[in-house]
């Protein structure tokens, strides 16, 4: 991803350039080592650039959590920068490319897109972790009359798919560069005809970052018109049986499953065919929903009203993560702007698939930056803690 190595410089110079700056609106110094970061608000986006200084040369880069999708964006930034702070570059790669960004496209999709979404197609279909996007992008063109929505956290993948949705001219498709365990609460009740998950990650020394678990299985009938089905395939025994184990679960009250090995699909991705030479076995799980689910409506705010910055508030948090009843918050690092501002990079939520995010608090406000968590009950109750941590009103229980 894009980034400047630089002969190490004076960032305290960075302070005499914000008054005139376009770009940059803050910067900020951890507390508890030599990085700094400083804020950004460029080509309609705001996002956080990264400085880490070594010996022999500075690095400016990227900040994982917020940056932007758009890629030339970020080394249009960063060339910025570099010429306002008058940096001697040693080396980059922020070359810009002429070529028409990906992630511009209408059928890429923002996570916060889908809190009040309209949907043109009545038939809605997902998949989790498209990869390549070969099984997407043929049942997109094979059925006209369903929206399919691609999740994929690799933005490369998400990228190429959103090349050939262009290139071959569908329509259908969006893509979210997402974790699928959060989006499909974001979802309506009896919503979708099909939620494929094809060669997940098996994950066999993490289980926990497994995609398939009993609350995806959950969400995944909650969102499922009856009739419709959850669809894995798999060619490994340990995320086949493990799976198993999930549909069976003794807190599942009905399942209807069918099973099928080395079943041939009418299109196979470079991985499956991989597989196939090798004559590994691959399993096809389909899990059907046995019937339609209430409406649900989440009412969650996730502002912090008057919540600001107190004297030694730095100091007042907890650097360990704190454990909760279903949820944790964890302060990561701290980072001060001036004498009353804070940035703070937390994760919190669920235990499974947390939350990641930057708080900024000053004297005035507070709030997250750059967007609001997704919109789970989880994400609220640790919203609310984090309020009551953020106020030094809360009891902590480490």
């Amino acid at each position: 991803m894009p980034h400047l190595k630089v002969t190490p410089f004076d960032t305290s110079s960075i302070d005499l350039t914000l008054s005139k700056s376009d770009l940059v609106n803050f910067r900020a110094i951890s507390l508890t080592s030599t990085d700094e970061i400083v804020g950004v608000n460029y080509g309609g986006e705001e996002f956080l650039l990264q400085i880490k200084p070594t010996p022999k040369d500075t690095l400016v880069k990227y900040d994982k959590v917020t940056r932007p999708l758009k890629v030339n964006l970020l080394k249009s930034a960063l060339d910025i920068v570099s010429k306002e702070w008058n940096l001697e570059v040693l080396s980059s790669n922020i070359s810009i490319s002429n070529t028409k960004a990906a992630l511009s496209s209408e059928y890429f999709k923002k996570i916060e897109d889908f809190e009040n979404m309209t949907y043109p197609k009545e038939k809605l279909s997902v998949e989790v972790g498209f990869g390549s996007g070969k099984h997407l992008l043929y049942q997109a063109a094979q059925n006209p009359d369903t929206l399919f929505i691609g999740l994929e956290i690799h933005t490369p993948s998400a990228q190429q798919v959103l090349k050939q949705i262009e290139l071959q001219n569908i329509e259908n498709i969006w893509v979210v560069n997402y974790d699928a365990r959060l989006f499909l609460e974001m979802l309506p009740s009896n919503a979708c005809e099909q939620i494929f998950v094809h060669f997940p990650v098996p994950w066999d020394k993490k289980p926990h970052r497994r995609v398939i678990s009993p609350s995806f299985l959950d969400e995944s009938m909650r969102v499922l018109r009856k009739g419709g089905r959850l669809e894995l395939r798999t060619d490994s025994d340990n995320y086949y049986w493990y799976a198993l184990e999930t549909f069976f679960g003794p807190t599942v009250p009905k399942t209807q499953v069918e099973i099928r090995k080395n079943e041939a699909l009418e299109v196979t991705s470079k991985y499956e065919a991989r597989w196939l030479r090798q004559e590994k076995d691959i399993y096809d799980v389909y899990v059907k929903c046995q019937k339609n689910s209430q409406k649900r409506e989440l009412d969650i705010n996730f502002n912090f009203n008057a919540v600001k910055y107190t004297e030694d508030l730095e100091n007042s948090l907890s650097k360990e993560p704190m454990v909760f009843d279903g949820y944790f918050v964890h302060f990561e690092r701290i980072y001060k702007s001036g004498s009353d501002t804070l940035l703070i990079k937390c994760a919190f939520g669920s235990f499974n698939r947390p939350e990641h995010k930057y708080i900024l608090i000053n004297c005035e406000s507070c709030r997250y930056f750059v967007s609001p968590p997704v919109k789970t009950l989880v994400n609220y109750e640790a919203h609310q803690k984090l309020m009551e941590l953020l106020s030094n009103e809360g009891t902590v229980n480490v």
